[in-house]
This record gives structure tokens, sequence and C-alpha cells, in this order.
């Protein structure tokens, strides 16, 4: 039982993909590293100090 996909449910899924894989990815990312940055910063402040 396949499914006819049209061309533009095609051309809707690639540009889905391009923009996810360029764009979204991308910004998650560096929003996670600046977040994982920020909570090290943040807990040497408060419990260990800077390192030596």
């Amino acid at each position: 039982m396949m499914t006819k996909v049209s061309g533009s449910d095609k051309k809707r899924e690639w540009r889905n993909f391009l923009i996810l894989g360029f764009i979204g990815l991308p910004i998650i990312t560096v929003l996670l590293i600046c977040a994982y940055g920020f909570s090290v910063w943040f807990m040497q402040l408060l419990f260990w100090g800077p390192p030596h």
C-alpha cells in the first residue's frame, strides 16, 4: 500500500530538512554550548573559585 508523494510535498520536505539542518541545529548547538559555559562559570563563582 504505497501512496504517491506529490512534487510539492517533496519540495516542502527538502526545505524543512535544509532549514533544520543549516539553521535550527547550529542555533541549538550554540545555545547548548553557551548554557554549559554559563553553568561552569556560575559554579566557579559560587563554589570552586577560578582555576589556578
